[in-house]
């Protein structure tokens, strides 16, 4: 019999992985935290901030395949696919174009619904119980256009969104300019979204919440795992040094995870990456209230402690090729125009991270091998949004008495590893 000294080892120290320890660890079990890296140093160190409760479509739509070309063809595009890795992610591909038609992409609206409907809250009941609430900020986000021809596109997506029941103001041009004064007056109005937020510094947010965990109790060890079986008593995981042995095991290490849930589960899940970029600009500190998006331009602007940060773009191009770091300094040739006196980018610092995704654009929230292994991974750009409820989810799996809840939580069954 190993010597068992966890109840669960979480596989992963991004937001969710940390946030899972932190709940896990609430409900008396002996948790350590496994990962290669510094907690928070993947993708949640450089995520956008925005809390985002609004986006419940999935990353594509069936224009994809007439923009084609130009994300083989143009490296700065919004969103580019690296045509080395084209071969590669050809059955993704595929697989999210399949998940388009009528059916698959109602299920995906409404398993994306169902998490963001609930992440508001579930990040206020944690920020509370860690008495951090001043990091979230719900101010709302806006949604921006700057053509007269765009305008049709965007009471589109109002409709639409409205027939999902996501709260949304339309704002006309001098809406946004008493809210936002600083932005351009040649914007032609805009879509508000007054129920979502943003995080003034999401790296601080994993560090509060891995201090928090630490007195829990939680074990953070950095450590690569390159393997692991599932046995009679629980879970061998194989690491750099030596075999790690514990009841349970959450993988949560977002665009890594697939390995081991093959290993350990015989599954084997078509997780790609979403190479995200951004690029934080220090001396940009008043610019907005609340975060702004470009509809034309397709990327994000959000205020933070430490800046303004321009998040967004996305590159197909898989885990191992380099960063094309031209493609974060971009972000700010695109918001030359947004604004009545153009960013200072002295001292901005660029970013590229991993974006984890699944064809249907839904995570794998689930317990599977008789408990003995639990999943969290695939939020695509909606990690930060949802680890929250995410957390409280895995905490109702766990083999234990769980804590007790006043607030429903959503049904994992669109969240099922079976569905691949």
């Amino acid at each position: 019999m190993p010597n068992i000294t966890h109840d669960i080892a979480v596989v992963g120290a991004g937001i969710i992985g940390v946030a899972c320890a932190w709940r896990l660890a609430q409900q008396g079990l002996r948790v350590i935290v496994v990962d290669p890296q510094e907690p928070g140093h993947g993708a949640s160190f450089g995520n956008a901030g925005h809390l985002a409760t609004e986006q419940v479509f999935p990353i594509a739509d069936l224009s994809i395949l007439k923009r084609l070309p130009a994300m083989l063809m143009d490296p700065m595009g919004p969103l580019r696919l690296d045509w080395k890795y084209l071969p590669g992610a050809v059955p993704w591909f595929t697989r999210l174009l399949l998940n388009l038609r009528p059916a698959p992409f109602q299920r995906t609206v409404a398993g994306l619904r169902a998490l963001n409907e609930h992440s508001l809250d579930a990040w206020h009941r944690l920020l509370n119980d860690i008495q951090r609430p001043e990091l979230l900020k719900v101010e709302g986000s806006l949604l921006v256009f700057e053509r007269p021809d765009s305008r049709p596109a965007i009471e589109a997506l109002q409709a639409r969104l409205r027939q999902q029941q996501v709260p949304v103001d339309v704002w006309s041009a001098t809406a946004v300019r008493d809210r936002a004064p600083q932005l351009s007056e040649h914007l032609q109005g805009g879509l508000f979204f007054p129920d979502t937020g943003h995080f003034i510094d999401p790296y601080r947010v994993v560090c509060e919440l891995m201090n928090a965990a630490k007195a829990c109790g939680v074990q953070f060890v950095k450590q690569r795992v390159d393997g692991g079986q599932v046995q009679e008593h629980g879970v061998n995981l194989l690491t750099a040094d030596g075999t790690l042995s514990t009841r349970q095991v959450l993988i949560a290490c977002g665009a890594h995870s697939a390995t081991l849930t093959a290993a350990l589960t015989g599954k084997k899940v078509p997780l790609d990456t979403e190479r995200g970029y951004h690029l934080m600009l220090p001396h940009e500190h008043d610019r907005l209230p609340f975060p702004v998006t470009s509809l034309e331009r397709k990327f994000i602007m959000t205020p933070m402690s430490e800046g303004l940060r321009l998040a967004g773009t996305v590159e197909f191009a898989g885990l191992d090729a380099p960063p094309t770091m031209a493609r974060a300094w971009q972000l700010h040739r695109l918001s030359k125009g947004l604004f009545r006196e153009e960013l200072n980018c002295e001292a901005a610092t660029p970013w590229m991270g991993f974006r984890p995704s699944l064809p249907d654009s839904l995570p794998v929230i689930d317990r599977v091998c008789d408990g003995k292994v639990l999943l969290a991974f695939g939020h695509q750009h909606l990690g930060l949004t949802q680890a929250a409820v995410t957390a409280e989810m895995v905490g109702g799996m766990v083999s234990t008495v769980a804590m007790t809840r006043t607030h429903a939580l959503p049904s994992k069954a669109p969240y099922r590893l079976s569905r691949f």
